[in-house]
């Protein structure tokens, strides 16, 4: 099930289990709050989050009655999937009693989720729903409704402008707007530019990983330019991306796996960490230094460059780095 038809269902009743998993953190973090709102469940509920979950305590709560007379409210995350015996006893458990609620919050793959959606058939009175990165539309719909919640006044150009501004980022779009209500007066596109700080510099990860994945990466070029990002920090930030994936590929060639932590010196999120390990894995070490030759020559021809004629050697550097990555 995907998030129009989820968003239906929830106008006549809650499911009373549901799997939430996908590219947005955001909306399963909305429909989590939204269950526990609606249960009135903040304080009686059972979170137990990655290694807290436990089977035995997760079975006992839903086996017994509130203590308050309201609802139980099973809450999971974590980024593994539970065991198909273990999830069908519980999700039976919430058919059992009409107070009782469990939600997975789910981080891990896709495909281990697939893999639970038999569990949360319809048929066992549960449902999976799997979120998709919002398009600018879906983002200024919700956008709207916190900015409503958060009791401050913004029109919906300034929503618009807010989503671009932060690359689509709803969970970050939402802590702004957060602390755009503390003004207690209507907000702008001006309030927008001198207090929120643009998110350019993840919009350049997303570029480079795009541009070592052959995708198209034209408009994201254009885009950085129109956030105010120059022709030499989108280099500076290709040549130390370019780095890095050496750094993965040689990691793994001695090890046999990836570890941002020991690579980098710091822990990348999981996804990031797979995609640059998978890219590193993809690309040979004579295609690397080829890059790394490009890049001095752009550097060169950026510096010797007048202003007018850089961003036409930028787009230049970008279709000759695909190129050699054919």
């Amino acid at each position: 099930m995907y998030q129009r038809e989820f968003e239906q269902r929830l106008r006549d009743t809650l499911p009373r289990a549901v799997l939430l998993y996908g590219d947005n953190e955001f909306l399963i973090d909305h429909y989590v709050h939204l269950y526990k709102e609606r249960l009135d469940a903040a304080e009686s509920m059972l979170a137990l989050y990655h290694d807290e979950y436990d089977f035995d305590r997760a079975k006992a709560y839903l086996s017994q009655s509130s203590l308050f007379g309201g609802n139980n409210l099973l809450l999971i995350r974590r980024e593994k999937k539970l065991p198909k015996k273990e999830l069908d006893l519980l999700i039976e458990l919430t058919k059992k009693n009409d107070a009782n609620y469990l939600v997975f919050a789910f981080g891990g793959d896709a495909r281990e989720a697939k893999a639970m959606q038999s569990s949360f058939s319809e048929k066992k009175g549960a449902l999976w729903v799997r979120f998709f990165e919002a398009n600018p539309r879906e983002g200024q719909r919700f956008l709207r409704e916190e900015a409503r919640r958060q009791g401050l006044e913004i029109d919906d150009y300034a929503l618009g402008h807010l989503f671009n501004l932060l690359n689509g980022n709803l969970a970050l779009c939402a802590k702004e707007l957060e602390k755009l209500a503390i003004l207690q007066r209507p907000v702008s596109i001006k309030e927008i530019d001198m207090l929120v700080y643009s998110t350019a510099p993840m919009a350049v990860e997303r570029l480079l990983i795009d541009l070592f994945s052959k995708k198209p990466v034209t408009e994201t070029v254009a885009r950085l330019l129109e956030l105010g990002e120059d022709e030499f920090s989108i280099l500076r930030a290709t040549q130390f991306f370019v780095q890095q994936i050496f750094l993965f590929r040689a990691y793994i060639q001695i090890h046999g796996r990836a570890d941002s932590k020991e690579i980098l010196g710091y822990k990348l999120p999981r996804h990031v960490e797979e995609e640059k390990a998978s890219l590193a894995v993809k690309v040979s070490t004579g295609t690397l230094l080829k890059l790394y030759e490009a890049l001095l020559e752009a550097e060169l021809r950026l510096k010797s460059s007048k202003p007018e004629n850089r961003e036409v050697l930028l787009y230049g550097m970008m279709i000759r780095l695909q190129n050699l990555l054919q």
